[in-house]
């Protein structure tokens, strides 16, 4: 019982830590002086603010929020490959920390949209055992994502895998976005 106990404190004091960390990270990169944030971030900052979420075929005894708020930030390492994080509120009425890649390859740009994918972690969701922290809430996520932009606005519609632990379905998610 006590290794138990001992497991469940030091993986809620993980998930602590990765929380912190992100909001350290974004913090940080929000805040870095213009010449430095403009060296590693060459490819630009975006700011993202998580707006709404559609849920394809939920079971229909589920009521899932579909209001969303958060914000998250992008820093593009250069034209292909950007670093996120942020944070929401997820349809399951939890906060949500993300962090993690993006991939945007040069062959899958059209014009106005490309084509990317996005991976890392989340958190907010039950993962069974696939998840880390207090009660398996913090998890891996690879999702494909449709950017859109024009000049210093865009729009991201990243396709969520479903989580059937949380009974989740296949989910659209949509920001809003803004280059500084």
């Amino acid at each position: 019982m006590r290794l138990q106990q001992f497991a469940g404190r030091l993986t809620e004091h993980i998930a602590h830590n990765v929380r912190r960390a992100a909001l350290v990270s974004l913090t940080g990169l929000m805040c870095a002086p213009a010449a430095h944030a403009g060296d590693w971030c060459s490819g630009g900052v975006w700011v993202d603010a998580m707006m709404a979420s559609y849920h394809i075929n939920p079971r229909p005894d589920t009521h899932f929020e579909e209001f969303n708020p958060g914000l998250g930030v992008e820093c593009w390492l250069n034209g292909q490959w950007a670093v996120t994080g942020g944070e929401f509120r997820n349809s399951l009425r939890r906060p949500s920390w993300y962090g993690g890649g993006v991939w945007a390859p040069e062959f899958a740009h059209f014009g106005f949209v490309r084509v990317a994918v996005m991976g890392g972690i989340i958190s907010g969701y039950n993962y069974g055992n696939w998840g880390l922290g207090r009660n398996h809430t913090i998890g891996p996520v690879v999702a494909p994502v449709i950017m859109t932009s024009y000049k210093r606005v865009g729009l991201n519609i990243i396709v969520v895998p479903p989580i059937p632990s949380d009974n989740l379905p296949f989910t659209l998610g949509f920001q809003a976005k803004v280059k500084f």
